[in-house]
């Protein structure tokens, strides 16, 4: 097999040509390290070699869906027994994994060969993914440009060519701001279909689902189902694996009643791009005979921030301390910005943290009375298209700020001052869509139907009720047929540098 035939295939192919014996395991290793060779000096995907355990896999009788497959995971709670899993910290960096997490070994019992880890903001708490560890991790469509976050280095490894689908998780759109970012289809699932752990239990009170990245619908659906399923000795998930997704795929959704809406309280004035991702989606849909109207956001999307980064600040806090307390890590270990988020959600207190918990409720209402009306929510994905790397850098001086803050337990006057409110703005302003899926448990997919005029991806939203999954993707194969995506891939000029 030559390179550009391995930059083309999704996993499904490769998988069905190792099958065939028309490749081998061995040589789907060799291409997918030469791609990497090749583009991750320039987009800093890839931070972790697993070669040794790699090439002794590969060499293996693999079985499985996706056997003899290369496979990237994300150096955040997929662990892989015998290599740290650094969630982007410094504090973390020499942390060996003593057991595969659940979906790592999950990905493994797939047939897939995982041969290294990518990058991710220190602890999957940025939607771009720029670590003080890790470094800046690049979009292979534009190195100017970032590969969201926090599951950006898995999206910008897919985009590249380096594997046909990636490892990923989503707490707050960690899968579907890297999809909308790097052109690739992204699903975060219902709450309680894949595993989390052992290692620890469920991240964000169970807000955070793990997935993948992928070129093609079809590959989504295989590996969703590779990893779905409740293990028997871990809480919190549902009783039942859901139905297979793959085998049908080819089955109609049917005529669907999409409600549509761009507008946020949290950004007012998206990028017209946004607008018009929205638009042409809403307009393809109804081509496809789908029912399409523009809507009122069924939620308090200013509110649901606020309660989203409540919850997401004292789980920081409790992350910190627990790594504190485990490992004797210093302050020092940690970056500035997650220092003093951190020390926001200390002083802010249980009683904040338990009200935000018990908001989730009336968001939860208030999505499903929608989803009454409604089999669908479309929406942007992102509300402007992917940030310029290093945009939102908190200067050196706040940083030194932040420290001293979180060293005096200065939160409290933090909180005086309406800073959360600052924060929702620069932080959730350019994804201020995502979250509502989180929190609800609801599944969510980002399909990549817009290019800017500038080039760059940027994908539109659907959100579904609870359990509708299946109905997402079989949709998603529906207008992939429709306006097909998976022919492209980012070329990457060898010439070029990442800069800085």
């Amino acid at each position: 097999m030559q390179l550009d035939e391995y930059l083309t295939a999704d996993a499904t192919a490769l998988a069905a040509l190792v099958a065939d014996k028309q490749v081998t395991a061995v040589e789907l290793l060799a291409l997918a390290r030469r791609r990497a060779e090749q583009v991750n000096p320039q987009i800093n995907a890839v931070v972790a070699s697993l070669d040794d355990v790699a090439d002794a896999r590969a060499a293996e009788a693999l079985e499985g869906p996706f056997a003899g497959v290369p496979f990237l995971v994300k150096d955040l709670a997929q662990e892989y027994a015998g290599f740290p899993t650094t969630g982007g910290s410094h504090a973390l960096a020499h942390d060996v994994a003593d057991e595969h997490a659940l979906v790592t070994q999950r990905f493994l019992d797939a047939g897939l060969v995982v041969f290294g880890k990518t990058n991710t903001p220190e602890f999957g708490a940025k939607g771009i993914t720029e670590d003080d560890l890790l470094g800046r991790a690049r979009n292979p469509w534009n190195l100017a440009h970032t590969p969201g976050g926090s599951s950006g280095g898995s999206g910008a490894a897919v985009a590249a060519g380096i594997v046909p689908a990636a490892g990923a998780s989503d707490g707050g759109g960690s899968i579907r701001i890297p999809a909308a970012c790097n052109g690739l289809v992204g699903l975060k699932l219902s709450r309680g279909l894949t595993p989390y752990g052992p290692q620890g239990s469920e991240a964000m009170f169970g807000m955070v689902t793990q997935g993948v990245l992928s070129r093609t619908v079809r590959d989504s659906a295989a590996l969703l189902d590779a990893i779905a399923g409740a293990p028997t000795r871990y809480a919190a998930y549902v009783a039942r694996t859901p139905e297979p997704f793959l085998p049908d795929l080819d089955r109609t959704p049917g005529r669907l009643r999409i409600g549509f809406s761009v507008s946020s309280a949290i950004n007012p004035s998206p990028d017209p791009e946004a607008v018009a991702a929205v638009e042409n989606a809403a307009r393809l849909l109804a081509e496809l005979g789908h029912e399409v109207e523009p809507v009122d956001q069924p939620h308090d999307d200013a509110a649901l921030a606020r309660d989203f980064l409540s919850i997401w600040f004292a789980q920081l806090h409790g992350q910190i301390e627990a790594i504190k307390a485990r490992l004797g890590s210093p302050d020092s270990a940690f970056a500035a910005d997650t220092l003093a988020v951190a020390e926001i959600g200390r002083a802010a207190g249980v009683g904040a943290l338990f009200a935000a918990l018990d908001n989730i409720n009336a968001h939860i209402r208030a999505l499903d009375d929608f989803h009454q009306r409604y089999d669908l929510l479309l929406t942007p994905t992102l509300a402007k298209p992917p940030l310029e790397v290093g945009s939102v850098d908190t200067p050196p001086l706040l940083q030194r700020a932040s420290r001293i803050i979180a060293k005096v337990h200065a939160g409290k006057l933090l909180n005086a001052t309406g800073i959360l409110d600052q924060l929702i703005a620069e932080n959730l302003g350019w994804v201020p869509y995502t979250q509502l899926a989180n929190i609800t448990g609801r599944p969510a997919m980002s399909l990549p139907l817009h290019w800017t005029a500038a080039g760059l991806p940027l994908g539109v939203q659907l959100v579904g009720p609870l359990g509708s999954d299946g109905l997402l993707l079989r949709l998603a194969a529906q207008v992939e047929q429709a306006q097909p995506w998976s022919h492209r891939y980012a070329e990457l000029d060898p010439k070029l540098t990442a800069g800085p």
